[in-house]
């Protein structure tokens, strides 16, 4: 029997923990050997009840250590761990993929040292779809999102423009433009429009709006794509984390289940 893959994780915050914790429990073929985390001391009191407590190093330190680097960290660190992984011809798994958009010299680099850049679903739905008619011919991709105004806080967008959604009453359109300017003005919201985008025509083609909507409790996404092959209409409504409402309940599960793909001897969808 081969010796599983290493895997270490970059983040222990609401997507980085239930990965970690996944692992720990066991995925066929995997084994976590490091994690990162900004507070080591709570890093350590998270993994407590782990059957096997593993070391809590920099960003860039998981490189040296395994085989498969997963980040689930801030996008404002993206560019330390991936770089490091990249370099050493790793397997990144990254949720940050709207940081991606402004360094895709990580990907012609990959070619060069065998590493490869894996993008999970995560709270979107569909890809497959859209990679499938990416193969054809896509005419245009419009993505809407609605949010809770609680989720949207602190967006550098709102922020730069003096937007307060504080007290909204209903529901008011705050973005609308491409998915790259989208994933610049909200980094910790709309990593799904960057996601679509890569899989489909591109983040400067990708339209998207965004919308506060004091009315949602679930982070919803609703996409519509006209091709040659195909039109099709996708919806979902994710339900928000609690530790951190910008991400859904369902973006550590797509990270886990893509973990379980690198190994497993049935693979389903594209």
């Amino acid at each position: 029997m081969a010796a599983p893959l290493t895997v270490a994780v970059g983040g222990l915050g609401a997507i980085g923990l239930p990965v970690a914790r996944a692992l720990d429990a066991g995925i066929h073929g995997l084994e976590l050997v490091a994690v990162s985390a900004r507070d080591r001391d709570k890093a350590a009191r998270n993994m407590a009840d782990f059957a096997k407590p593993v070391p809590v190093l920099g960003l860039a330190e998981l490189a040296g250590r395994a085989q498969i680097v997963v980040e689930c960290a801030p996008a404002a660190v993206f560019a330390e761990l991936a770089e490091a992984a990249v370099e050493a011809g790793r397997t990144l798994v990254t949720v940050s993929c709207g940081a991606l958009l402004d360094r895709m010299d990580l990907v012609e680099r990959a070619r060069a040292t065998g590493a490869r850049i894996v993008i999970p679903t995560g709270a979107l739905l569909g890809l497959d779809a859209v990679r499938a008619a990416a193969e054809g011919t896509i005419h245009s991709v419009r993505m809407v999102t609605r949010k809770p105004p609680g989720s949207l806080a602190g967006a550098p967008y709102l922020t730069e423009r003096n937007i307060e959604l504080v007290g909204l009453t209903e529901a008011r359109k705050v973005f609308e433009g491409t998915a790259r300017e989208g994933a610049r003005g909200f980094p910790a919201n709309v990593n799904v429009a960057a996601a679509l985008s890569l899989a489909g025509i591109g983040p400067d083609r990708t339209r998207l709006e965004i919308w506060a909507d004091p009315a949602q409790t679930r982070n919803s996404h609703r996409i519509v794509v006209e091709a040659d092959a195909a039109r099709f209409e996708l919806s979902i409504e994710n339900v928000p984390s609690e530790e951190n409402p910008r991400t859904g309940k369902l973006t550590p599960l797509s990270v886990i289940a893509t973990l379980r793909g690198l190994t497993a001897p049935l693979r389903v969808g594209t």
